[in-house]
């Protein structure tokens, strides 16, 4: 569900499709809309939980493919162990972040780490997939972890920003991103502001707790809205409440992209050929995790 804006300050507010997975976890989806596509690079986002799960409940995402993509995971509760046919395996805690370039072609899966096996207890958290550049869809796989402790921080005044990726307001992340990007955590005091720099053609918040107001413009705007901002707008976000946000954005891409399951291209030929290589099982597989998930029966754009 989309809300237009006729004010010089946003573009869109975008509700998302929710999923109730059973027991009340729900995955709540902002990206990709029937409204609009992509923010920047993000092509795909996911905001999951908050939920918690007993000692003997699954949250396991079992071997499936991607290309074309960089998937990014970023907890803010919980633990997830990520393996993938690259043969990295890496848990991730809060704060952490895995990127997972596809390109031309992987299978991954996050499940539960083993104390989360045993003794339960939360999860929360986001996955996003940034679409890769033309020239580089087909580039070789690879993963990098960048821990909490070195994701680049800014504090004080009400504010705590952490820069998941991309630059920000003087600051550049170490996590390997293929075109330009910004994603950031960004929580607020109530009453705190903060200025979005406009380096980025594409900016975008998604709310996901407390409630605030852009400055200049009317309304407010409350938990679970992506709110997505006029080029070149200056934005300066005031928190009416206790907030937290994350903020994602970066240059829009000139072409086209399709996207069908867990594949994004440019390409409608490549991801029907991705589609009958994961259904002949010619991509190639992670050890000691063969679980297979069917390919979807019909393709659709």
């Amino acid at each position: 569900m989309t809300q237009a804006s006729s004010a010089l300050k946003l573009d869109q507010v975008i509700l998302p499709s929710v999923k109730d997975l059973g027991g009340g976890f729900e995955i709540r989806r902002a990206l990709p809309s029937p409204q609009r596509q992509m923010v920047g690079p993000f092509i795909f986002l996911d905001a999951f939980g908050p939920a918690v799960f007993r000692g003997d409940e699954e949250i396991d995402v079992r071997p499936h493919p991607h290309i074309g993509l960089s998937t990014v995971t970023y907890l803010i509760e919980g633990s997830v162990v990520h393996r993938d046919s690259e043969g990295y395996s890496q848990a991730i805690e809060p704060g952490a972040v895995n990127m997972m370039t596809a390109g031309r072609g992987i299978v991954h899966s996050e499940r539960g780490s083993a104390e989360f096996r045993k003794n339960g207890g939360s999860i929360f958290g986001f996955q996003t997939w940034l679409a890769l550049p033309n020239e580089l869809e087909e580039t070789d796989p690879g993963f990098q972890h960048v821990a909490a402790t070195e994701i680049p921080r800014d504090e004080g005044d009400g504010i705590s920003m952490s820069l998941l990726a991309g630059a920000l307001n003087g600051h550049t992340s170490p996590t390997k991103v293929f075109a330009e990007t910004l994603y950031a955590d960004l929580s607020l005091a109530a009453g705190a502001r903060y200025k979005l720099d406009t380096m980025h053609i594409e900016r975008a918040i998604y709310v996901v707790s407390g409630s605030v107001e852009i400055v200049g413009q009317d309304g407010s705007f409350g938990k679970d809205q992506l709110v997505v901002f006029q080029p070149h707008a200056e934005i300066i976000i005031k928190a009416e409440s206790a907030s937290r946000l994350m903020v994602l954005g970066g240059e829009p891409f000139s072409e086209k992209r399709y996207i069908f399951w867990n594949f994004v291209s440019s390409s409608r030929e490549r991801i029907e050929q991705a589609a009958e290589d994961w259904r002949e099982r010619r991509f190639p597989g992670i050890v000691g995790d063969d679980e297979f998930i069917p390919l979807p029966d019909e393709i659709k754009f």
